[in-house]
C-alpha cells in the first residue's frame, strides 16, 4: 500500500528549462506554421477569386457572344424565312394565274372542236380539207400543246410550292430552336452570385452525348440557309419561266388565231365567188331552158303547119288516080306532087329530128339546172355554216356578271373594250334544215388570249 502512494519522481532543474524551451519552440513553430498557413488561404482566396471572377467574366463573354452569333443566324433566318415567304405567296399567286390561263384555254379549244365538227356538216364537193380545216386543225393542236405545257408548268409550280413549304418548315424549326437557345443563353447570361434560385445541379459538369460540335452547328445553319436561297431563287426562275410562258403561248395563239380567221374571210370569199359563177350560170342554163322550151314549140308548130300541106298533096294524089282511061297520066303534075309528098314527109322528118334533139337538149339543160341549184345549195349549206362558226369565233358571254368579273379579275385595262363585251351579239339557233347553231356562245378566241396574256402579266 505504501508503494502504491509513492510519489512521481522529480525533474532536475535543467530538464524542466528543456522542457519549457521546447514547448516555446513547438508553439513558435506552430505558430509559423498557422500564420504561412493563414497567409497562403489569403493568397489562395485572392487568387481563387479572381480566378472565378475572371472565369466568371469570361463566361459572360462566351455566353454574350454566343447570343450575338445566334441572334445573327437567327436574323439570316428570319431574313431568308420572309424572302421564301414572300416567294411562296408569289407562287401561290401563279399558280392561280396558270389555273386561271388552263381553265380560260378550255372555252377556245371547245370553240375550235365546235368549229371543226360543224364543218363536218358540210356536204358534197364541199367536204374538202381545205385550208380553214388545216389551219384550224393546227389551231386545236396547239391549244392542246399549250395546255399540256401549262399543266406541266403548273405541276412544276405546285412542287416548286411544296419544296418551299419544306424549306419554310425546317427554317422555322431552327428559329425556334435557336429562339428557345437565346432564351435559355439570355437567361444564363443574366444569372449573377446574388441571383435567386441558383443552386446546385447533379450530373450537369459533362457533355451532353447528343450535342453537336460548333462546327456541326454552323453546318446545319448554314444548309438551311443555303436551302432557303436555293428554293428561293428557283422560285424567282420558275416565275420567270411562267411569264415566257403565258406570254408565248398567248402570242402563238393570238397569231394562229389571225391566221385561221385570215383563212375563213378568203374561204367564205372564194366559197362566195364559186356559189355566184354557179348562180350566173345558172341564170343563162335557166334562159336557154326559155329558149329551148320556145324552139320545141316552134318546131312542134312547124310540125303541125305541115299537115295541112300534106294533106293536100295526098288528096290530089289520090283525086287524080280517079282520072277516066288514058287520062291517067304520069303527067309533069303527078310527078310534081309525088315529089312534093317526099319533100314534106322528108321536112317533117327533119323536123322530128330536131324536135327530138331539142327534147335531148332540154332535159340535159333541167339536169344542168338541178346539178347547179344543188351545188348552189351545197355552197349556201357551207357559207351558212363557216359564217355560223365565225359569228362562234367573235361572239362573247353576255352575262353581265361574268364580264364584270373577268374584268375585275384580269383588270382589263379598256373600260370601252369590257362595255363591248356585254353588247357583242349572241348567236341564235338555226333555221330548219341547216347545221345547228351554238346553245352556248364561245368567247372571242382572239380577245381571249389578250386576256390570258393580260391576268398572267397583272396576277
Amino acid at each position: 500500500m505504501a508503494k502504491l502512494l509513492q510519489q512521481p519522481p522529480k525533474f532536475l532543474r535543467a530538464e524542466w528549462q528543456i522542457a519549457n524551451k521546447n514547448q516555446y519552440h513547438r508553439a513558435e513553430a506552430q505558430r509559423s506554421r498557422s500564420e504561412r498557413l493563414v497567409a497562403e488561404s489569403q493568397r489562395l482566396v485572392d487568387e481563387i477569386e479572381k480566378t472565378t471572377r475572371k472565369s466568371q467574366s469570361d463566361v459572360n463573354k462566351k455566353l454574350e457572344q454566343r447570343l450575338e452569333e445566334v441572334r445573327f443566324w437567327k436574323k439570316e433566318l428570319d431574313d431568308k424565312l420572309e424572302q421564301l415567304v414572300y416567294a411562296t405567296e408569289d407562287l401561290l399567286l401563279y399558280q392561280t394565274r396558270l389555273q386561271k390561263a388552263l381553265e380560260s384555254f378550255k372555252e377556245p379549244l371547245h370553240i375550235t372542236e365546235k368549229c371543226l365538227e360543224y364543218r363536218e356538216k358540210r356536204v358534197g364537193i364541199d367536204l374538202v380539207h381545205d385550208e380553214v380545216e388545216q389551219e384550224l386543225i393546227k389551231e386545236h393542236e396547239i391549244i392542246r400543246g399549250v395546255m399540256t405545257l401549262l399543266t406541266r408548268t403548273l405541276e412544276e409550280t405546285c412542287e416548286q410550292i411544296r419544296l418551299n413549304r419544306s424549306a419554310k418548315y425546317n427554317l422555322e424549326k431552327d428559329l425556334r430552336d435557336k429562339f428557345t437557345a437565346i432564351t435559355i443563353d439570355d437567361i444564363c447570361f443574366s444569372l449573377n452570385n446574388n441571383s435567386p434560385n441558383i443552386k446546385y445541379s447533379e450530373n450537369v459538369v459533362r457533355v451532353e452525348p447528343n450535342s453537336v460540335s460548333l462546327e456541326d452547328w454552323l453546318d446545319f445553319s448554314n444548309t438551311n440557309v443555303e436551302k432557303a436561297d436555293k428554293q428561293r431563287n428557283n422560285s424567282l426562275t420558275l416565275k420567270a419561266l411562267v411569264d415566257r410562258i403565258l406570254f408565248q403561248t398567248a402570242s402563238d395563239l393570238r397569231r394562229q388565231c389571225d391566221v385561221v380567221d385570215t383563212a375563213f374571210k378568203n374561204g367564205l370569199k372564194e366559197t362566195k365567188d364559186a356559189r355566184d359563177k354557179l348562180a350566173l350560170h345558172l341564170d343563162k342554163v335557166m334562159e336557154e331552158i326559155a329558149s329551148q322550151e320556145k324552139n320545141i314549140v316552134v318546131l312542134e308548130k312547124a310540125i303541125l303547119d305541115q299537115e295541112g300541106p300534106a294533106k293536100v298533096a295526098h288528096t290530089r294524089l289520090e283525086t287524080r288516080t280517079h282520072r277516066p282511061n288514058v287520062e291517067l297520066c304520069r303527067d309533069v303534075a303527078q310527078y310534081r306532087l309525088i315529089k312534093e309528098v317526099d319533100e314534106i314527109t322528108h321536112n317533117v322528118a327533119r323536123l322530128k329530128e330536131t324536135l327530138a334533139q331539142a327534147h335531148v337538149e332540154l332535159k340535159g339543160l333541167n339536169r344542168r339546172q338541178l346539178a347547179l341549184q344543188e351545188e348552189i345549195q351545197i355552197k349556201e349549206n357551207t357559207i351558212y355554216i363557216d359564217e355560223v362558226v365565225q359569228w362562234l369565233r367573235i361572239c362573247l358571254p353576255t352575262q353581265e356578271t361574268r364580264v364584270q368579273s373577268l374584268v375585275k379579275e384580269l383588270r382589263f385595262p379598256h373600260a370601252a373594250a369590257a362595255k363591248s363585251l356585254q353588247s357583242c351579239p349572241t348567236l341564235c339557233d338555226s333555221i330548219d334544215g341547216s347545221p345547228p347553231g351554238p346553245t352556248v356562245p364561245g368567247i372571242l378566241q382572239a380577245r381571249t388570249l389578250e386576256w390570258v396574256a393580260i391576268s398572267s402579266s397583272n396576277a
